[in-house]
């Protein structure tokens, strides 16, 4: 009880602090952030390779629709035959996926549309039973990671479970966002106790340029749930013009191929929050994350034009 009384009493010492860094970015921060953030990007310096790069991005997509149709087509109808198991045939499908994000980014690399980097490749392929929660700010974010992360579940928009290319996929592997949330928390509970990382965006859709949207708390209560550990991962790099919430597709970043350069922080235990009010402990956590993945607090991560 006494250790109890103690971490509440950190807990409370530090809510304010938390707050404070959970909170909009004030506007001396903005002053230093809006350039790395892209909002104003240097002129075209190559016409030629900026539209070959762009052409490159839209055949990697075309190649990603392909790539999925024949996964739900041809390659999951076999291991459905192989691994007629529920459990034993999400964990393969895991695997599969994760090899296949793996080849994908491999091949944008070699066409010169993106590349990958990472702090530490072998600790993101031991990761186990944690809850991975990053920031977003293109929509290859959720690639990146699964191709690092072999055993990698995530929460899904439900538009992706619909009638779509991808929902085959979508409805045998992961959780759409459709379900119920008892039965969301149930299958995150469920799928971390099996050993997968649940990745989880807490903006719930990728970042507007030039800031966060504000982070909800359903990774939180995830991890008071489950008891297991929340990851942070901060995706950084250079401008991902072209691939951020609403810009135009014939765009891309004005001087040089995407760079995903993904960062893992120390991770949050939900240890010391436990004996908080679920509320308050989703709150509190919500905060640390928001803490540890916010952009002020990643400067050196995020690269310059040059």
């Amino acid at each position: 009880m006494a250790n109890s009384e103690e971490s509440r009493t950190k807990i409370e010492d530090n809510d304010s602090e938390m707050q404070m860094a959970a909170g909009p970015i004030n506007e001396d921060l903005d002053a230093i952030i809006e350039p790395k953030l892209f909002e104003n990007p240097p002129p075209v310096r190559n016409y030629p390779v900026y539209w070959l790069r762009i052409c490159s991005k839209l055949l990697s997509f075309g190649l990603f629709g392909i790539g999925a149709a024949l996964i739900s087509v041809v390659a999951f109808p076999v291991m459905k035959l192989l691994f007629p198991n529920p459990k034993r045939f999400r964990k393969a499908g895991h695997h599969f996926i994760s090899v296949m994000f793996r080849f994908f980014t491999f091949y944008m690399t070699v066409t010169g549309c993106s590349y990958l980097t990472a702090s530490d490749r072998k600790k993101f392929r031991t990761l186990k039973s944690c809850v991975i929660v990053a920031n977003h700010p293109s929509i290859l974010d959720v690639v990146m990671l699964i191709s690092l992360i072999p055993n990698a579940d995530c929460i899904v928009n439900a538009y992706l479970g619909g009638k779509n290319i991808l929902h085959i996929i979508v409805q045998q592997l992961y959780i759409p966002t459709s379900l119920s949330h008892e039965e969301i928390m149930s299958r995150c509970s469920e799928s971390l106790h099996d050993g997968n990382c649940i990745i989880i965006f807490p903006e719930g859709t990728r970042s507007l340029p030039g800031g966060q949207h504000p982070y909800k708390k359903g990774a939180a209560r995830i991890a008071l749930t489950s008891g297991c550990p929340i990851v942070p991962v901060y995706m950084g790099g250079n401008d991902k013009r072209g691939l951020r919430k609403h810009d135009p597709w014939l765009t891309y970043n004005t001087r040089k191929m995407y760079h995903y350069a993904v960062y893992m922080k120390d991770e949050i235990s939900p240890e010391p929050f436990k004996d908080l009010p679920e509320p308050a402990a989703a709150k509190r956590i919500t905060q640390k994350i928001h803490e540890v993945l916010c952009d002020e607090a990643n400067m050196e991560y995020i690269e310059l034009y040059k």
